[in-house]
């Protein structure tokens, strides 16, 4: 069976639909490879700053990584603008949409809303709300999106930084796409993970 025998959903019959789900289940297995792939995109993006958009990104992914942040975190912080490519008025939703099914549900938020608390930087400059982010006042997560900015997003900028290449974060990507979608071990709902652990760090780094 190449296809599936049906040109109208309604028409397929339990065959059918047992071979979709097999290649939808190998299709899907491959999403890690598919997202380096599309972050490696970002560096013919968005021009401007003093480094690309995948720079930028690797730099986030490099500061999380070097603060002992877990799993969850860097590769949060590396795939947080993956949606300048497609969606550049919500990119910060889209990439928390690909993220949502694979890592804490703590980590899906801060990059959903980190787009309205990076306004904190830079709206003021352009007649808009610096404060947007007040609106999440008292949120579980609220803090950890203000640090999650303030430490590995909006200091991301800088072209002297060393940075660590896209080949170095591939088994955390791949590690995190090769999870059960939504498995509760996994989404942690309503659980805190600090983003910094001095002590991971001071391996990390040989400080």
């Amino acid at each position: 069976m190449a296809t599936v025998k049906f040109t109208a959903m309604k028409d397929g019959d339990k065959e059918d639909y047992e071979f979709l789900t097999a290649h939808e289940i190998d299709y899907a297995a491959k999403t890690g490879d598919r997202l380096l792939d599309a972050l490696v995109q970002l560096d013919e993006g968005l021009s401007g700053y003093k480094i690309t958009r995948l720079g930028h990104s690797l730099q986030a992914a490099t500061r999380a990584w070097q603060d002992g942040a877990d799993t969850d975190w860097i590769v949060s912080a590396l795939l947080h603008d993956i949606g300048d490519i497609y969606a550049p008025y919500n990119h910060d939703e889209y990439a928390a949409t690909i993220l949502k099914p694979f890592v804490r549900e703590q980590c899906t938020w801060v990059v959903e809303k980190h787009g309205d608390f990076q306004r904190l930087y830079y709206a003021h400059h352009l007649g808009g709300n610096r404060h947007a982010r007040d609106r999440f006042a008292g949120h579980a997560y609220f803090d950890d999106c203000d640090q999650f900015c303030e430490r590995w997003d909006q200091s991301s900028f800088d072209p002297d930084y060393e940075t660590l290449p896209v080949e170095f974060f591939r088994p955390f990507v791949l590690e995190v796409f090769a999870r059960k979608a939504y498995d509760p071990a996994v989404i942690r709902a309503g659980e805190r993970v600090a983003l910094t652990d001095p002590d991971t760090a001071k391996t990390r780094t040989g400080a």
